[in-house]
C-alpha cells in the first residue's frame, strides 16, 4: 500500500472553545505534531484557561482579539455552540482571519442568511462537517464517483442526526441546492439508556427516545432520513446506509453491481487494520479495500485514531489545502443548505405537513 505523504509544513492553528468537540482538534494536534501546531486556545472562563495550560500545555487567551494580537495562526478553528457561532464568525471575519467553523455555522435560517450575505462566497471559511470524511464514507463516495452504481436515485441514511445525515444524503444523490419536497413523522418509544458524551451508564434505566423519519424528494431523487435519538452511540441499535443506482447498490459494507447485464458482482468493503492477532505493525486502520482496489488509505499512520478523529484530522488538512489552492471541501453555502434542510425536517415533524424548500441567498452566489 502506498502511504500518502504527510504535510511538509505543520498547520499552525488556533482553537476558539474548549468543550468536548474542541478537544478532538487538540488530541489530533498532540498526536501529530509534525502536521499540526496549536498556537493558542481561547476560553472566556478562567478555570478553562487553567485547564488549557495544565492539561494541554498550551497558551490560553481570554478572547479571540487577545489571541490574534499575540499569535499568527494560518487559520482559527471555531468550536462553540451553534447558538453563538454566527455572531463570532462575523466578529472574526472583521480581522480577515481564515476560519474553520464547527457544524452547524448558525442555529436558524435568519442567521444563515445573514452569514452568507455578510461573508459572500469569497471569504476564506470552511465548515468542519466530518461525517463525509470518515473512512467508510470516503470509500463509498469514491464508488459512487466511479459510476459503478450508475445513476444514483435513492439514498437512505440511518447514521446520525439532522444536518450530518442531510449532508450524506445530499452528497450521495449528487444534489447541490435543488429544492426538495419534505414529509416527516416522529414517535417516542422506550429504550434502555446507553452511553453518551459523559461515558457509559452507571445503572439500568429506561428512557424515552424520539425516532424520526423524513422523505426528501428532489424531483425524483429520493432521500430517506431515519434516525433514533442517540442511535449513533447505542450498543443495541445499528447504523445503516443504503445507496441505490440504476446499475447497483451499496448497503453498509456490501457492494452489488453488474459487470455486464448478465454478470452480477458482489463485493465487500473490507477494513484493513494493523495490530490484529500476530500483526505487530502498530494499532491503526490502514485503509478500506474492495476486491483488489484500495478505496481509502489512511494518511495519518501510525496515529491510533477513531474513524471520527480521522475525519476531523482530514478536515484540518483539507483546510490548509483550501487556503493554498482554493479548492473547497465543505463550504459555508453547503453547510447552510444542510442546516436549512435539517430545520425544515424538524418543522415537518412538528407541523405534520408537506414542506417545500426554497432557494436561499447562498445558492445564487456560486
Amino acid at each position: 500500500m502506498e502511504i500518502i505523504s504527510k504535510c511538509s509544513v505543520p498547520n499552525n492553528i488556533a482553537v476558539i472553545g474548549i468543550g468536548w468537540r474542541a478537544e478532538f482538534f487538540l488530541r489530533i494536534a498532540r498526536a501529530l505534531p509534525e502536521q499540526f501546531e496549536v498556537s493558542g486556545v481561547v476560553s472566556s472562563r478562567a478555570n478553562k484557561r487553567e485547564e488549557i495550560r495544565n492539561k494541554w500545555g498550551l497558551k490560553a487567551y481570554q478572547s479571540a482579539e487577545e489571541l490574534l494580537e499575540n499569535e499568527n495562526p494560518d487559520f482559527v478553528v471555531l468550536s462553540i455552540s451553534k447558538e453563538a457561532a454566527a455572531e463570532v464568525i462575523l466578529q472574526l471575519a472583521e480581522s480577515g482571519i481564515p476560519i474553520l467553523a464547527e457544524t452547524p455555522p448558525a442555529a436558524n435560517l435568519g442567521e444563515l442568511i445573514k452569514l452568507n450575505k455578510k461573508l459572500g462566497k469569497d471569504y476564506p471559511i470552511q465548515i468542519a462537517e466530518q461525517y463525509h470524511l470518515q473512512p467508510l464514507q470516503q470509500a463509498i463516495f469514491r464508488l459512487i464517483d466511479s459510476e459503478r452504481l450508475g445513476e444514483v436515485n435513492y439514498a437512505r441514511v440511518s447514521i446520525s442526526h439532522g444536518y450530518h445525515a442531510v449532508s450524506l444524503l445530499r452528497k450521495a444523490l449528487g444534489i447541490e441546492f435543488e429544492n426538495a419536497e419534505i414529509e416527516a413523522r416522529s414517535f417516542e418509544h422506550p429504550i434502555v439508556k446507553g452511553p453518551d458524551r459523559s461515558g457509559v451508564p452507571e445503572k439500568r434505566e429506561i428512557v424515552s427516545k424520539r425516532h424520526e423519519f423524513a422523505f426528501l424528494n428532489f424531483d425524483g431523487k429520493l432521500a430517506f432520513y431515519d434516525f433514533e435519538r442517540d442511535q449513533h452511540r447505542s450498543w443495541i441499535r445499528s447504523q445503516e446506509i443504503l445507496i441505490r443506482g440504476s446499475e447497483g447498490e451499496i448497503k453498509n459494507s456490501n457492494l452489488k453491481y453488474l459487470k455486464d447485464y448478465q454478470t452480477p458482482i458482489e463485493l465487500k468493503l473490507k477494513r484493513v487494520e494493523a495490530g490484529i492477532n500476530q500483526n505487530l505493525e502498530g494499532f491503526y486502520l490502514k485503509g478500506i479495500t474492495c476486491g483488489e482496489e484500495w478505496l481509502y488509505q489512511n494518511q495519518f499512520l501510525p496515529a491510533r485514531f477513531s474513524d471520527d478523529e480521522i475525519a476531523v484530522a482530514t478536515a484540518l488538512v483539507k483546510m490548509k489545502e483550501f487556503l493554498e489552492t482554493g479548492n473547497s471541501f465543505y463550504s459555508l453555502a453547503e453547510a447552510s443548505q444542510d442546516q436549512y434542510l435539517a430545520l425544515l425536517i424538524k418543522e415537518a415533524f412538528q407541523e405534520r405537513k408537506k414542506i417545500v424548500s426554497k432557494k436561499q441567498n447562498w445558492s445564487f452566489r456560486l
